[in-house]
């Protein structure tokens, strides 16, 4: 009996943990975001449902915002990070764990100074937006709506390029222990049989590795829909994201029910596509 209550007696302090710093706190916001009164008067629970449906509609542009930047970092992140996977994982010989520890390298810097380096990097005048106005970038971004004429910072790209360089490592480490996985001997029998490199990557390759694809895409995807701190410093506010609304909400307006209320609206929201993209992705297998 004792050998059979060994593994549960391992688990208790994980479940613990999360029922202490997980559950109880959806709880409490879950209580909080049907309350009505003031910071001031106190809150109470009178179960105004009515806030849901208050927050969802006001703040329909910034959920759209937020699921639209995300995706789009998502997007750039998954066409960056699987050709530098790829390398790692079949190309890089003896450089394979220098090239790891510059992946995870932004990592050992805070995530606030990773993001205000990139105003540096883009600001006003700055030699990345004057080579990128040499060469036609900039009349094409602003022409699309993503930029402003000679400016980059406080604009859609901004927050973008923030938000894809920050959360890159997510979806590299994924795919590379995807990728890693695969044996080799595959991609030699494939070309035994006169498939083209490309045939190969087609059809051998890339859906072995969907299992990192789909794990690098929901650990990019899930946080940067509620990032609020590149938004905050690279944007401006016609960019502002949930994020930014929801700690605006805590922080300085101070209506805990409509902050709270958003949060679970996005988390509903992002647990809804998220379950969506995994069953037609087809894998179960995620790294």
């Amino acid at each position: 009996m004792r050998k059979r209550l060994v593994p549960y007696w391992l688990l208790l302090p994980g479940i613990l943990w999360l029922l202490v710093f997980f559950v109880l706190p959806m709880v409490y916001q879950a209580s909080t975001s049907v309350q009505t009164g003031s910071l001031e008067e106190g809150f109470k629970v009178t179960w105004h449902f009515q806030t849901y449906w208050d927050a969802l509609t006001e703040y329909v542009p910034q959920f759209l915002r937020s699921l639209l930047y995300a995706g789009t970092a998502t997007v750039l992140c998954l066409l960056l990070g699987y050709p530098l996977a790829y390398l790692i994982a079949f190309k890089a010989g003896r450089w394979r764990n220098l090239l790891l520890v510059l992946v995870i390298a932004p990592f050992f810097t805070s995530f606030l100074i990773r993001t205000l380096a990139w105003k540096t990097i883009l600001a006003d005048g700055g030699p990345v937006v004057a080579v990128l106005g040499k060469v036609g970038f900039l009349d094409v971004t602003s022409w699309l709506g993503v930029t402003e004429g000679d400016r980059v910072l406080a604009t859609p790209l901004a927050v973008v390029c923030g938000l894809t360089y920050n959360f890159l490592p997510f979806m590299i480490l994924p795919l590379y222990t995807s990728l890693e996985r695969i044996d080799t001997r595959l991609h030699e029998a494939a070309g035994d049989l006169y498939a083209r490199p490309a045939t190969v990557f087609r059809k051998v390759t890339f859906p072995l590795s969907m299992p990192g694809v789909v794990s690098g895409t929901l650990l990019t995807f899930i946080p940067a829909s509620g990032d609020y701190v590149n938004a905050e410093l690279l944007g401006s506010a016609d960019t502002r994201m949930i994020g930014n609304v929801i700690q605006s909400q805590y922080l300085r307006i101070l209506d805990y029910p409509t902050a709270a209320a958003l949060s679970f609206i996005l988390m509903a929201i992002v647990l809804i596509m998220v379950t969506i993209y995994i069953r037609r992705a087809g894998t179960e297998d995620l790294v």
